[in-house]
This record gives structure tokens, sequence and C-alpha cells, in this order.
């Protein structure tokens, strides 16, 4: 079950992500209300999450899944440039999460 609310709280963390551009630098009350509210919410997930997997373990797979969500709604929405590099960093960070579950002791 802990695995599941990880993979939420990576999902949030990418919605927090994206959340942040739309303050402005953290001047819009609104954006800025939601950008925190994401966080707080992110951050939650993922302490519940630590209460059976280990802190290096979700907290790796929780940037990971930030880091490879940004990076594809980045690419998707923001016309962010697309290169062969950053497409093998998306498939290293999927390769680190995938192994750092399949490693981890029971």
């Amino acid at each position: 079950m802990n695995w599941l609310i990880l993979l939420l709280a990576g999902a949030v963390e990418v919605a927090w992500s994206q959340s942040i551009k739309p303050t402005e630098n953290f001047t819009r009350p609104v954006p800025t209300l939601i950008s925190l509210v994401l966080m707080a919410a992110a951050v939650f997930l993922l302490s519940i999450a630590m209460n059976t997997i280990p802190v290096g373990t979700a907290y790796a797979v929780f940037t990971g899944i930030g880091a490879l969500g940004a990076i594809g709604l980045g690419i998707w929405l923001n016309d962010d440039p697309v290169s062969v590099g950053r497409l093998g960093a998306l498939v290293l960070i999927v390769g680190g999460i995938v192994l750092a579950k399949v490693t981890q002791a029971e």
C-alpha cells in the first residue's frame, strides 16, 4: 500500500513542479496557494510512505518520479528541447526507480 502512496506522492510532486511557474515568483496569490498546497501534500504523502519504505529508497523514487514528470511535461506542454541526452536521462531515471524497488529488502 505504501508503494501506491509513494507513487501518488510522486504524481503530486509532478503537479507541484508545474504549479510553480504560474505563481510568477510567488507574486500571484491564488497560484501561490495552489503551489504551496501541492508541495505540502507531496511531502505529507511521502512521509506516510516512509513508514514502511526506507527513507533513501522512498526519497530516490519520489524525486525520480518528480524529475521524470517535470522533464516529460516540460517537453510535452512547454516545448522544452528534446535531445538524445535528455531522453537518455529519462531512461536512467526510470532504471534507477526500478532498481531501487526490486532491490529493496522486504
